[in-house]
């Protein structure tokens, strides 16, 4: 990569064909109806029809109902520390940028105690798929309200009512320093679900995508308008955008052109109140990437690294 040879680029995997068992890991423990299902399968269908070796490919999620998605999976995965997973990512891409990244993370998980993290995951631009699962709510640590609880929300912590307005994620992550691919899915639309995790995928970058995504337990009432009324969700149309094929398209009745170069218009429609908009809302391939500095110095023979720990060490002999 970038012209350096590095002792993991000499590893290839053997040539063969993957099929969906050879990225469904242990049996989902999520609930019945749960959200988190759907995504699970479209990231297992997406590896396979891309035959991303499993040795290749990596999951980093942080704490919560999502962030169990490591252990589904037949892949390499790393659960880590509540609202960590975006620097746990950097870390393993800054020394693995052979690897596909995928990092799952809750709204409570990346919006809360992990919004540093966040700010900073999307202004460094290292190319990784990053899934925010956003279900109103903190499902794991059973109905407290979360930076994206709508106010009023009757939750365990606020039983009388969410105090404040949510925080909107897409509009935050439009308003951040160097971002350059924000998207919005739905997880009861699998062919939507799908082509947009797709094209996050191939984008080179970080790709930051929202995915409303139903809790049957807690907040199973929170998006039933856009679940049983097609018209209340707005798909963004561009051919620089998310592609569906035609015959799906009629799924989508209520559709906006939007050109996803276009920031002030992304911005706009991110505040869209009356339907959930969903598809490409910005894409900036030019945006600088973190990870193209932190390979600098990979290539150094082992020899050289330790001579030079030596000499910086022999500085402070006494």
């Amino acid at each position: 990569m970038y012209g350096l040879k590095t002792d993991w680029e000499e590893v290839t995997p053997a040539s063969c064909s993957f099929t969906l068992s050879d990225y469904e890991g242990g049996v989902a423990r999520w609930c019945p109806g749960c959200g988190d299902h759907a995504v699970l399968t479209a990231i297992q269908k997406l590896c396979r029809d891309e035959q991303l070796p499993p040795e290749k490919t990596v999951v980093v999620a942080g704490i919560g109902c999502s962030s169990r998605f490591p252990h589904y999976m037949k892949t390499y995965g790393f659960h880590g520390l509540h609202g960590r997973a975006l620097p746990v990512a950097e870390g393993v891409r800054s020394r693995r940028p052979d690897l596909h990244m995928f990092v799952v993370t809750g709204d409570g998980d990346c919006c809360s105690i992990g919004a540093g993290h966040w700010i900073h995951g999307i202004r460094y631009n290292m190319k990784m798929t990053v899934m925010l699962f956003d279900n109103n709510v903190y499902g794991l640590t059973k109905n407290q309200t979360s930076p994206t609880s709508s106010q009023g929300q009757q939750t365990n912590t606020h039983p009388r009512g969410a105090w404040l307005p949510p925080l909107d994620p897409i509009q935050a992550t439009l308003g951040f320093t160097n971002v350059s691919f924000v998207a919005q899915t739905i997880d009861w639309n699998p062919a939507h679900l799908s082509a947009t995790l797709k094209a996050a995928h191939h984008h080179e970058g970080l790709s930051f995508v929202r995915i409303l995504q139903r809790c049957p337990h807690y907040t199973e009432d929170v998006f039933e308008l856009g679940r049983k009324d097609p018209n209340r969700v707005l798909m963004m149309e561009h051919e620089d955008g998310i592609s569906l094929p035609d015959g799906l398209l009629k799924m989508f009745p209520n559709r906006i052109a939007h050109d996803p170069a276009n920031m002030t218009e992304a911005r706009d429609l991110a505040g869209t109140t009356d339907a959930y908009p969903v598809g490409l809302f910005y894409r900036n391939r030019n945006a600088v990437r973190y990870d193209h500095f932190t390979v600098e110095g990979m290539a150094t023979p082992r020899s050289e690294k330790i001579a030079a720990l030596r000499r910086a060490l022999d500085r402070h002999r006494v």
